[in-house]
């Protein structure tokens, strides 16, 4: 089931187009120890690819999970006033697992997500700041997320999302396995 899940939500992570996806989990009748066995064996196996899941909050039989690179998220808080943004808001960015709890005890700890959240998902500063200034209105488009600086280029990126998608359903569908699917990081 989570592999389902995997390919519909975070099938351009997989592909290493997008820094990360985030999605809803049930895990019903699991405990939240067989969730954390369940993602460490899919860890055991992404991890060699530069990928990592990880259970940003577990409540009420559901788990928020986060699919991320970690070598692309380094690189996207080292853009252009990403890291001054996100240190004012009390981010240690010098520690990508760090950020990755600090953000997970704000997704725990209030009623609303952090709108920082876009910038660990590879959405642009100007996007996440024009979101927080308009308080989530008056944006130029809507796709996987509100645009408001660069309509054309996310226009693009949503199209690239979207055919991912699309081809890694029907190659999942067609019986091509996960690992297969999932661009190993290329080091540089």
């Amino acid at each position: 089931m989570l592999a389902n899940l995997l390919v519909e939500y975070c099938s351009p992570t997989l592909a290493g187009i997008k820094t990360a996806n985030l999605f809803n989990c049930s895990f019903g009748s699991h405990s939240r120890a067989e969730l954390a066995f369940i993602l460490a064996l899919w860890n055991k196996r992404l991890n060699s690819k530069g990928v990592s899941l990880k259970a940003l909050r577990i409540s009420n039989g559901n788990a928020l999970l986060y699919l991320y690179r970690e070598k692309q998220l380094a690189e996207d808080f080292n853009k252009n006033g990403v890291a001054e943004f996100l240190s004012s808001l009390g981010y240690d960015v010098s520690s990508i697992p760090l950020c990755i709890e600090k953000l997970s005890k704000r997704i725990c700890e209030s009623e609303i997500f952090p709108h920082e959240i876009g910038l660990f998902l590879g959405y642009p500063l100007g996007d996440v700041t024009g979101f927080i200034k308009n308080n989530g209105k008056n944006s130029l488009y809507t796709g996987f997320w509100k645009v408001y600086c660069n309509k054309n280029e996310a226009l693009k990126t949503f199209e690239k999302y979207k055919k991912c998608r699309k081809v890694y359903q029907k190659l999942y569908n067609g019986g091509k396995p996960i690992m297969q699917l999932t661009a190993a990081t290329v080091a540089k």
